[in-house]
């Protein structure tokens, strides 16, 4: 097959339609289905669940394995990066976490309390797939894109996953909603899982079929090249040190990103347990029809967000988006009925696309010139993983010794940290000697 030149069309969109293979994850299993399916096991919310030789809140156990699963790629990403340098095929390694996280969401069908180890352990498969995966995906984006195309090509890619994963969902709710006896709806929950993993793995084919392979050295994996990736990372934090706009916009980064990305895992449960819904029909119902509106609305975030960085400055536009999740986590606190949450949703939805293409794009473009972007972009990965950790951590202390609105509005000092150290940024490219 022909190698395609960097900035050509056919390749920036197979590069984008890997969002659409695997956004259906995070709609369907990690903020909308897999949640209700979760809750549909426990009696009443107030129900502990016994794992690992403890007992916790429901909601506890999912933000300890999710903060244990990024804890995973942080460490393990780096490693693989290093490999996928060396051995020049970094597109093997994105292929095994997506099959990885296929498997994963199939598994869920087989889900239940009384192997909740093996359950679990299948949850653990489907989240560090997506992750995963995505540590390679986006180092292909300054490699297949120029500059001045990568916001709005990162922005196509989000919008894409809004789009087929809404579709899935839309199928999924049919399926649900078609029964009447819960056992049933509870069984085609199942059932949607089965059809996400089919779907991730399936629409990937079309993105590992066109993206290029990278150049083979044809070298074999010693110990040394294990740990590559860590020395790389250390290479990228000597260099970050001479590249003052990059290193603050990571801080700014990790942050924010910390909060975000907390808020999106658990958004759900949150309003599973906090609003105040008249019957399970209806949270049903108003909880899949709430992601349908942020996902919607994410599409509108997304190209709004592309069009004002172009305008005011991926910077500028970042400090805004980060001032409406601060002014969210206050009114989260105070939501309690439906129709507070559906707004709430649409805010979301609005920043949401936004805030993730717009600092994708951002890292990309203040990159100093190199032909290592794998490296550069672990680093941004690992960042973000930990920042996770230590926001899912925060949250299910928080969670576990008072409840989900105290921890939602403990979030706002993040993003107040990432307005003021977004403010720190350099206009410019400034190298320190």
């Amino acid at each position: 097959m022909t190698v395609l030149k960097k900035g050509s069309k056919k390749l920036l969109n197979a590069w984008a339609f890997y969002d659409w293979a695997n956004s259906v994850y995070t709609l369907t299993i990690a903020s909308s289905i897999f949640p209700l399916f979760y809750e549909s096991l426990f009696e009443t919310k107030e129900t502990l669940v016994s794992a690992f030789g403890f007992e916790m809140k429901q909601t506890v156990l999912i933000e300890i394995v999710t903060a244990f699963t990024f804890l995973v790629v942080a460490f393990s990403s780096p490693i693989l990066s290093g490999i996928a340098d060396y051995v020049g095929n970094k597109k093997n390694f994105m292929k095994f976490f997506c099959y990885l996280g296929s498997l994963g969401c199939i598994g869920l069908y087989f889900f239940d309390l009384d192997y909740i180890h093996v359950s679990v352990l299948f949850y653990f498969m489907g989240l560090i797939g997506y992750w995963g995966s995505l540590v390679f995906y986006n180092s292909y984006l300054p490699d297949i894109a120029f500059e001045d195309q990568q916001d709005s090509i990162s922005a196509k890619g989000f919008s894409m996953g809004y789009i087929g994963s809404v579709l899935l969902l839309i199928v999924n709710l049919i399926m649900v909603m078609s029964q009447d006896a819960i056992e049933d709806q509870i069984e085609m929950m199942k059932y949607s899982f089965i059809t996400v993993g089919i779907w991730w793995a399936l629409f990937s084919q079309y993105t590992f079929y066109i993206l290029p392979k990278g150049t083979s050295t044809g070298h074999k994996v010693t110990k040394d090249v294990i740990f590559n990736g860590f020395r790389e990372l250390q290479q990228v934090w000597k260099q970050l040190k001479g590249n003052l706009r990059l290193k603050r916009y990571l801080y700014a980064f990790f942050v924010f990103s910390m909060a975000v990305q907390t808020i999106m895992l658990m958004a759900v449960y949150f309003g599973k347990q906090e609003i105040a819904w008249e019957n399970n029909s209806e949270k049903t119902i108003g909880l899949i029809v709430s992601i349908l509106v942020i996902q919607i609305v994410a599409i509108l975030g997304a190209v709004i967000t592309s069009r004002a960085s172009k305008k005011f400055g991926n910077i500028k536009t970042l400090i805004v988006i980060n001032f409406i999740w601060m002014c969210l986590c206050f009114y989260a606190y105070f939501m309690i009925t439906p129709n507070e949450f559906y707004v709430a949703a649409a805010l979301v939805g609005l920043v949401m696309g936004g805030v993730q293409s717009l600092a994708r794009s951002t890292y990309s473009k203040f990159l100093p010139e190199t032909e290592d972007t794998t490296s550069y972009f672990s680093f941004y990965d690992v960042a973000e993983k930990v920042g996770i950790v230590i926001g899912m951590s925060i949250f299910a202390i928080v969670d576990q010794v008072s409840n989900m609105r105290d921890a939602i509005l403990f979030l706002f000092v993040f993003f107040l940290g990432g307005i003021i150290l977004l403010f720190r940024v350099p206009k410019e490219r400034v190298q320190i000697q």
